[in-house]
């Protein structure tokens, strides 16, 4: 019997072509497009995409479903990242909406509808025994925001354009006829879009303005409010007191309480680190990385490996050394461990 698949299908080109691979594959495929909370204050597609994925479920010829996942969004990725915020760190939506929709909800209803596997449009790839593999095209690589899988839901993954790069997936597209070929990627927060951080923040919290501090002290501009910033930010705030030879001012440090932030530029290496504690473990093939052994990790999306090494680790947290100095590691991003091409895991900074 054919191997049963259900492919989420967000409506853009890559799942779409996901799909149709899969299908050429001799899989058993349906599309699943997944419904989650919509802000009423932004204009949303979800509706257009939807349409979308239904169009390249009849194209292919495939069965489509619906799945009602919005309270699971809300509660897992917006209610989170709000408290992430208010809380004086920078949360990554991303990575809790692949954990808790992608392959929390999406993963356990395909499961109990008789799937052998789920399969999704990320740029990521599993190797025979279930490794996490960074994705062919280097520019797309998505492995970073998949650190929270479980050896389970690997054994259980397809990713069909892993191996192939975003034009050929484009080229695909046109020779599979599908409806979403000349599509543009989708940007922003995951499912919602491309939003303004600061102006959706606004509709959940309350903020006001404060004052913007040099590394003396000393009152030299304006924010929106603190919470709204992240350590490394560059943008968003007012600098009133000017010195001839500044440089272009980022985030160094917050105060919640004064609601103030404070500033600083390239040469003063206020927030550089060599050190960076982590919490929320959690290793992809459920093994403990070696203390000592040398490993690479990224403390962001897109940024170039760095070697590193364990320096503590046991079950709730761990130390990670870097060979060299790491710019404004954020509280509460997502520190992703490699072992050449391979994604052992990561944790939350704290």
């Amino acid at each position: 019997m054919k191997k049963k698949v259900f492919v989420g299908l967000s409506g853009g080109v890559d799942s779409s072509v996901s799909a149709a691979l899969l299908l050429s594959q001799g899989y058993d495929v349906s599309g699943v497009f997944i419904k989650v909370w919509q802000p009423d204050f932004y204009e949303c597609n979800w509706k257009e995409d939807r349409l979308d994925a239904m169009r390249v479920c009849a194209k292919l010829s495939i069965p489509f479903y619906t799945l009602d996942l919005e309270k699971e969004y809300k509660k897992e990725v917006v209610d989170y990242m709000i408290a992430e915020y208010q809380a004086g760190r920078t949360p990554n939506p991303d990575v809790m909406c692949n954990k808790y929709i992608k392959f929390g909800g999406f993963f356990d209803w395909a499961m109990k509808r008789g799937a052998d596997y789920v399969a999704t449009g990320h740029y990521a790839k599993t190797d025979k025994n279930h490794n996490l593999i960074a994705g062919k095209d280097k520019n797309k690589d998505q492995s970073y925001f998949l650190w929270t899988l479980t050896p389970k839901q690997l054994s259980k993954t397809l990713f069909p354009v892993g191996n192939i790069e975003k034009p050929e997936v484009r080229k695909l597209a046109k020779k599979f006829g599908l409806p979403t070929a000349e599509k543009k990627d989708s940007q922003g927060l995951c499912f919602i879009g491309k939003v303004d951080m600061a102006e959706f923040l606004k509709h959940f919290v309350q903020t006001k303005e404060g004052n913007v501090l040099n590394t003396k002290g000393e009152v030299i501009g304006r924010h929106q409010g603190s919470i709204l910033y992240t350590i490394g930010q560059r943008h968003g705030f007012t600098i009133i007191k000017h010195s001839p030879n500044d440089e272009r001012s980022f985030v160094i440090t917050k105060d919640l309480k004064n609601n103030t932030i404070t500033v600083s530029n390239e040469e003063a290496k206020d927030v550089t680190k060599k050190e960076i504690h982590l919490t929320n473990l959690n290793w992809a093939q459920g093994v403990v990385p070696k203390i000592g052994k040398k490993y690479q990790a990224r403390i962001r999306y897109r940024q170039p490996l760095s070697e590193c090494t364990i320096g503590k680790i046991d079950s709730k947290a761990c130390v990670i050394n870097f060979k060299t100095m790491q710019k404004a590691p954020a509280p509460g991003q997502s520190l992703v461990l490699y072992e050449d091409e391979v994604c052992l895991g990561g944790g939350i900074i704290l």
